[in-house]
């Protein structure tokens, strides 16, 4: 099955207004908004679409009343989706729409959708460092350090899933759309990665009581991590309130920043991720602090080592 990836997820949300304004200041670009709602997608055309919760053109709402409503999947091509059509249509219905992409729900509830993925080209530098004892990747007299670089989100990377039967949801990604383990998680969940991608992971699902079954976050691949310091750096000076990070993961290697979102999810800057392919040998361990993390720092006021630090903080 090859499935590149999510190329949308789509929410039904109390407040269009605030999420609107939450997703603008992230740095996607608003690709169309209406009263209705609007899409918001990062320069490869992955994104994310908010409509009203009570709109009656969205799927229906799971049992635990999650603003997740529908996970778009991109394709490589049309024979994928019908792979994917004939394999699901053994046991559940699969619903084909005019333009060729099919809807369906996955064995633990959530409303699906397959396409010849939507997502777009588009070139952009990478970010650049100077490293000693290797060639300078920037040259000379060319600034690392701009707080006016523009910092606009690249790809949606991943999402996480609270799931209400951990083994049974991942059975179904694993045996029947092909995704592969990448690393595990003990009694928690597992990281996967579609046989198209080779990023480590851009499906993870962690084991939760059914009243608390949505999506736990979604996150998009920013330049690097200067740009994701950057992006997360404004979302504070907005307001927004950070959740977890900034720092690195130790799974996937990805730099991360999350933060509350209206959408009642968390939202993730990530970068740097680590790429695999099928030789990649998958781990497992406990979770908890030491695995979830390399290091984690904290965003505080800028100060200047000439006086004290801001009060409450110890920078010895």
């Amino acid at each position: 099955m090859r499935i590149i990836g999510p190329d949308e997820l789509v929410f039904g949300v109390d407040d269009l207004d605030a999420c609107r304004q939450f997703l603008l200041d992230s740095g996607l670009i608003e690709a169309e908004w209406s009263a209705a709602g609007g899409t918001f997608v990062g320069l490869d055309n992955t994104g994310i679409t908010v409509r009203a919760r009570d709109d009656a053109s969205l799927p229906a709402a799971l049992a635990s009343g999650a603003t997740i409503r529908q996970t778009i999947y991109g394709c490589e091509d049309q024979a994928t989706v019908d792979a994917i059509e004939t394999e699901l249509g053994r046991d559940r219905e699969v619903v084909r729409s005019p333009d060729g992409s099919i809807t369906c729900s996955d064995d633990v509830g959530i409303a699906l959708k397959f396409q010849v993925t939507k997502r777009k080209p588009f070139t952009a530098p990478p970010e650049l460092v100077n490293s000693p004892g290797a060639a300078p990747a920037r040259g000379f007299n060319v600034v690392g350090a701009n707080e006016d670089a523009v910092a606009v989100p690249r790809t949606l990377s991943h999402l996480v899933y609270f799931s209400p039967d951990m083994d049974k949801q991942e059975a179904f990604y694993v045996e029947r759309l092909r995704f592969v383990v990448t690393d595990r998680f003990t009694d928690v969940g597992p990281f996967l990665r579609p046989a198209a991608c080779t990023d480590h992971h851009t499906l993870f699902m962690v084991q939760t009581p059914p009243h608390m079954q949505g999506m736990e976050h979604f996150a998009f691949h920013m330049q690097g991590p200067t740009e994701l310091m950057l992006a997360g750096t404004r979302m504070l000076n907005k307001g927004w309130e950070s959740f977890w990070g900034p720092g690195r993961h130790k799974f996937g290697s990805n730099w991360f920043w999350y933060f509350n979102c209206p959408l009642m999810t968390h939202f993730e800057f990530d970068a740097d991720m680590d790429l695999h392919d099928d030789e990649w040998v998958p781990r497992e361990t406990d979770v908890g602090a030491p695995s979830a993390q390399m290091f984690l720092f904290e965003g505080v006021e800028k100060w200047f080592p000439s006086g004290p630090p801001p009060e409450g903080e110890d920078h010895h």
